[in-house]
């Protein structure tokens, strides 16, 4: 009687474990009555039928497949190691169980193929430098591919793309002369612009060199045309003095005789053989006859 309430228990729990089950929330299951599919739960407490329903559960989360590495050939014949990985999530659980068997793998080989037929059309200069146009384009190929097997390639990003290792050492020696040559051009850069501030600096110093001298040229101009000024102002005034002492003196001809004698005696002063006077002075000489014949008779 024991043996008897102890299987009933034992096949009321193996009941229970197979007619409830419990999908978390980013899951969905695929239920199949008798081998054909009836329908997609969503995520809680799905109820079966014992022995007659079957579930396939199926994650939701998006998930990552690492493509291995491999060789891909360039354009220009250059082989390259080639390593990616593929991000993608599941839309669609009944596309995802029926439409194809291994997933992973069938992505992966699928991801091979198109980096081959995508590098290859590529040189190795385009390859390098082209990582974002490469991942947009197989991400692209890889969502219509995989779109019949209810999934959907969010992104794709190519971890490393390794030319050979003397190509490698081919690029460092041409990286190096192009830094090379950058730097001497920089430094003859520098060179040319030093001496074009050089010589602007020579000509702006020469430009104010030259109009300081014109300008003290200029002031010591102002300055002689004012000394000439002054000097030819002060004998002016000593004329015109001089003048009116005479006029005042009321002097006769004996006295502007003796000043004409003393004028000519500085004038005989000088080097000069020949001596020049003008046609007045027989006049002049009259008077300093005249004068003699005065001294002779105050002697007298």
């Amino acid at each position: 009687m024991l043996f008897e309430l102890l299987l009933i228990i034992i096949v009321l729990v193996i009941f229970g474990l197979k007619s409830v089950k419990i999908l978390r929330p980013y899951e969905k299951g695929v239920i199949e009555r008798l081998g054909k599919y009836n329908r997609t739960a969503d995520s809680g407490i799905v109820l079966l039928i014992p022995f007659i329903e079957k579930i396939v559960k199926v994650d939701l989360r998006e998930q990552v497949v690492d493509v291995p590495p491999q060789e891909v050939i360039t354009k220009d014949n250059t082989v390259v190691v080639v390593d990616c990985v593929i991000f993608y999530e599941v839309v669609d659980a009944f596309n995802a169980t029926y439409n194809v068997v291994n997933f992973y793998q069938a992505i992966t080989k699928l991801a091979q193929t198109n980096l081959r037929n995508i590098i290859g059309d590529l040189e190795l200069d385009e390859t390098l430098t082209s990582r974002e146009m490469i991942n947009t384009e197989l991400r692209e190929v890889l969502d219509v591919a995989t779109d019949k097997w209810g999934s959907k390639v969010v992104r794709v990003e190519i971890q490393k793309i390794e030319p050979p290792q003397d190509i490698v050492e081919a690029m460092s020696k041409q990286m190096k002369a192009e830094r090379m040559k950058r730097a001497s051009i920089l430094e003859a850069e520098g060179y040319k612009q030093s001496e074009i501030k050089k010589s602007e600096g020579d000509k702006q110093a020469t430009i104010l060199e030259a109009e300081a001298t014109a300008e003290a040229i200029k002031k010591k101009a102002e300055a002689d045309k004012q000394a000439s000024i002054l000097r030819a102002e002060g004998e002016a005034i000593a004329i015109e003095k001089v003048y009116n002492a005479i006029h005042e003196g009321n002097p006769d001809d004996g006295l502007i005789a003796i000043k004409y004698l003393e004028s000519l005696e500085k004038i005989a002063d000088g080097k000069a053989s020949k001596i020049f006077l003008p046609l007045e002075s027989s006049g002049v000489l009259g008077s300093v006859a005249g004068i003699s014949e005065l001294f002779k008779d105050n002697k007298e």
